[in-house]
């Protein structure tokens, strides 16, 4: 006798495989010195998507991933990274980058400017080969996306490799953050220049004058509340200001980003707000890292995808290196100093991925297109620490290095 499940039941599988596979793989091959937990649950999403599990056992996919586990999925997904993506908009230090902003403004230029100059060379060279451009796409549109796919860092997961290095709160590691944090707001600057609609561009334009004069009451309340009461009206801000911006065209993460980019960190306690950002990573990211699976294709072949993939990958590193080689030599850094910071401001992951997601879903790109730079930033992230972590075992002193 058949034994039917409920959706319900089988959305409870679904989370079931989504937690307990990359976790055990996390734990049991001790890969944390290459792969953080959070990179194995990207990697998990892939191995599970239809390209590789799904292809394989195309009855465990249609059975556990049916539509409506998928729709169910996708809702969580979209208020996980919508979180995720307004703690980044909060630990953004422009005031300390506005203290130094030379020196900031210099590196930031450089390690933004240079990888995307790579990328955009990269994305021509991929305009030759059918496959690659989303069907809604303008050519300059896949060029300017790629190339800043190429040179986005990912400020969340940054963070978390420079605690797990111990040099978050140390002078070379704020320095670091200064420089994310301007390259962060140029991203999503970017990001709503390629997603900017010219038949729903009076809805933009309102949209800005709307959110500047909500902006300023919102601001001025969050400073007469007390901090529990911050926490909750934060996130009926963010349900808002992402709708606003979906409404506008402009896609609802950028309303997300605004939204926490417009609030200030010392509102909120520090260790709050690691912990709610470590809380959101556990809980629910997860279920965004199997969605973003789940969009992986090999349509083009897998070989191809690999070798446009490690294309990216060079464009992505080299550009970065070079880029923060360059601000060494204007600002004389001591030697081996550009290279530690190259290596983390190249750590993509978390904000490329989520980056790249939009360009999908306004299909600028491809699935192909997805699956390639998925790849690339699965891979950039997890070179961070075993380059990074031998050299500042070298050069300590470095680590103490104010400016």
């Amino acid at each position: 006798m058949s034994i039917v499940m409920s959706t319900t039941e089988i959305f409870l599988i679904a989370m079931f495989v989504i937690f307990t596979v990359p976790y055990l793989i996390w734990r049991v091959g001790r890969t944390d010195y290459f792969a953080p937990l959070v990179v194995v649950q990207i990697i998990t999403g892939i191995l599970l998507g239809p390209g590789i599990l799904g292809a394989a056992f195309p009855g465990y996919y249609q059975f556990v991933f049916n539509p409506q586990v998928i729709q169910s999925l996708n809702g969580i997904a979209w208020w996980a990274v919508m979180i995720f993506v307004m703690i980044a908009g909060i630990e953004l230090d422009l005031k300390k980058a506005w203290e130094h902003r030379r020196e900031s403004g210099i590196t930031a230029s450089l390690a933004l400017g240079m990888p995307l100059l790579f990328g955009c060379v990269a994305a021509v060279g991929m305009l030759t080969v059918d496959g690659w451009v989303g069907s809604k796409a303008l050519t300059w549109q896949f060029i300017l996306g790629i190339g800043m796919a190429c040179a986005v860092t990912a400020l969340p997961i940054l963070i978390l490799l420079m605690e797990k290095l111990d040099v978050l709160r140390q002078p070379i590691g704020q320095r670091i953050l200064r420089y994310a944090s301007l390259d962060d707001i140029a991203i999503w600057g970017v990001l709503a220049i390629i997603l900017l609609d010219w038949t729903r561009v009076g809805r933009q334009l309102a949209f800005l004058l709307l959110f500047a004069a909500a902006t300023y009451g919102f601001r001025r309340l969050m400073v007469w509340l007390q901090e529990r009461d911050s926490w909750y009206v934060g996130l009926i801000w963010l349900a808002a200001c992402s709708f606003a911006a979906d409404w506008a065209g402009l896609h609802f993460m950028v309303g997300a980003f605004l939204a926490g980019a417009v609030m200030d960190a010392h509102w909120f306690n520090q260790e709050k707000m690691d912990l709610m950002r470590h809380h959101v990573l556990l809980a629910i990211m997860p279920v965004f890292f199997l969605s973003t699976g789940l969009k992986t294709n090999w349509a083009l072949g897998g070989v191809t995808v690999f070798i446009a993939a490690a294309v990216l990958l060079v464009a992505s590193v080299a550009g970065k290196l070079v880029g923060i080689q360059v601000a060494g030599k204007i600002l004389k850094w001591e030697k081996g100093e550009a290279s530690i910071i190259g290596w983390l401001l190249q750590t993509k992951a978390l904000i490329m991925i989520i980056f790249v997601n939009i360009l999908l879903d306004k299909n600028i790109i491809t699935n192909e297109t997805f699956t390639a730079l998925l790849l690339m930033a699965i891979a950039s992230t997890m070179l961070t620490v075993p380059m990074v972590y031998p050299k500042l075992q070298r050069l300590k002193a470095i680590i103490l290095k104010s400016n």
